[in-house]
């Protein structure tokens, strides 16, 4: 039987109460954005605590076949093993192939990368990502003289015919179906000859705070970028880059199906090293299961969720966040009003189409959603056993996990979809559930 066939008998809990700390693996976000800046960089970079999943591990490999040099170690630090990547800057040249799988960031942000490159790059990946959008990153590219090869498809499979330089300059991109194509061009451009201006036009950007954090992150490498709201456009310097050690945050949004365990079950939960300062999108996590209904505090041990017993629905915008909306979700149904969840039209360009899939899933196991152009509104209803699928979407998985913590019987189709973004979601999960 194909392993993508089994079904996980997810943990029913019921109202019984946890008192539990998690320690949740590094941002995939924060991890494939530093790869490419350190892989830019005049020296070596050391990567502290860097996410171990598929989507990483094809980044690293899709550099690696480039010519970057990076090696994984396990470290001691203060006594305490820890694992790190030494990325190594090189010249880039090919030919070299590079998986991408469904991976977002890897699919957009290496083909900029590669376009500096001597030699061809070609670039391929899973079914599903040759759905994705990538054209506003490819029409950039060729408007600053790059050859990419695609068959006038716009898309994956393709390949980038670099000589090791790209002018760069001022660019216009709508990057409304996804922020990725702007971060694309900006963490590339200060290896540009003129670095980059880039101005969006077009509907409002999603997730600005993952614009954001490529801005940070490129400060933090040395570049100098300045940014004018109003105009929504992005200069970046053509510059050297510095390597130096980096420290990859906990993967915030990766928080939220553990926090809803606390939520739903009753009892607290800790999140250790969440961060008092931070650009992930997560964080609001904070606010919005506050608004929920959950107590939320900060201290040295980190961030500690303790549910109240209830769980209000809520009206809310999610179109910066819109990672959060399967986790988000799977608490409304279980809320004692209904919830309006909005500005998340661009969620079906992801792995999935996430607002046909949570209606799809949800309604099969008696909920009530309603599924709009941009919007989910759900009404909560009693709920029964039955498998849930996920459509290769590692979030939908973990929706489907939370769910079953209050309805009996429910089965997650391939749960192995979440190595997407965490290492062993089943294990972690059981390790506080059983």
């Amino acid at each position: 039987m194909n392993k993508n066939d089994v079904h996980w008998p997810a943990i029913f809990r019921g109202e019984n109460p946890v008192d539990i700390r998690v320690v949740i693996p590094g941002s995939k976000s924060v991890t494939n954005r530093a790869l490419i800046l350190a892989a830019q960089a005049n020296s070596p970079t050391v990567l502290r605590r860097p996410l171990v999943s598929r989507d990483s591990e094809l980044m690293v490999q899709g550099l690696q076949a480039m010519g970057i040099g990076i090696v994984e170690e396990d470290a001691i630090v203060n006594g305490l093993p820890e694992y790190q990547l030494t990325v190594t800057p090189a010249p880039m040249s090919g030919p070299a192939r590079v998986d991408v799988g469904n991976a977002g960031t890897v699919m957009r942000f290496l083909p900029p990368l590669a376009a500096l490159a001597t030699g061809e790059i070609s670039f391929d990946g899973d079914p599903r990502s040759y759905e994705r959008p990538l054209a506003p990153v490819i029409k950039a590219l060729e408007e600053l003289g790059v050859s990419i090869e695609h068959e006038g498809r716009y898309s994956l499979p393709l390949t980038v015919h670099g000589n090791g330089t790209v002018r760069g300059g001022e660019i216009t991109i709508d990057a409304s179906a996804s922020s990725q194509f702007l971060s694309a061009l900006l963490l590339v451009a200060p290896s540009f000859t003129n670095g980059i201006t880039a101005t969006h036009k077009g509907e409002a950007l999603p997730s600005m705070p993952h614009i954001d954090m490529s801005v940070e992150m490129l400060r933090d490498f040395g570049a100098t970028v300045t940014v004018d709201s109003d105009a929504k456009s992005w200069r970046v310097e053509p510059g050297v880059l510095k390597g130096h050690q980096l420290v990859i945050e906990p993967d915030l949004s990766n928080a939220a199906p553990f926090l809803s365990i606390a939520m739903l079950c009753g009892g607290s939960i800790t999140i250790a090293d969440w961060p008092t300062k931070t650009t992930q999108p997560g964080d609001q996590l904070r606010s919005i299961l506050s608004r929920m209904g959950a107590q939320i505090s900060m201290d040295e041990k980190g961030l500690t969720l303790t549910g109240t017993g209830v769980i209000h629905g809520i009206d809310i915008d999610l179109h910066d966040v819109g990672e959060l909306t399967p986790s988000i979700a799977a608490l409304a149904v279980f809320a004692d009003s209904p919830s309006h969840l909005r500005g998340i039209g661009h969620l079906r360009l992801h792995e999935t189409d996430r607002l046909a899939a949570l209606t799809r899933e949800i309604n099969a196991l008696g909920g009530n959603v309603e599924e709009h152009k941009n919007s989910l509104h759900i009404t909560p209803a009693p709920l029964h056993g039955g498998v849930f699928h996920t459509y290769d979407d590692h979030r939908l998985a973990t929706a489907g996990a939370v769910i079953g913590l209050m309805v009996a019987g429910i089965e997650v189709e391939n749960i192995a979809t979440t190595r997407k973004t965490l290492p062993d979601f089943p294990g972690l999960w059981s390790s506080l559930l059983t």
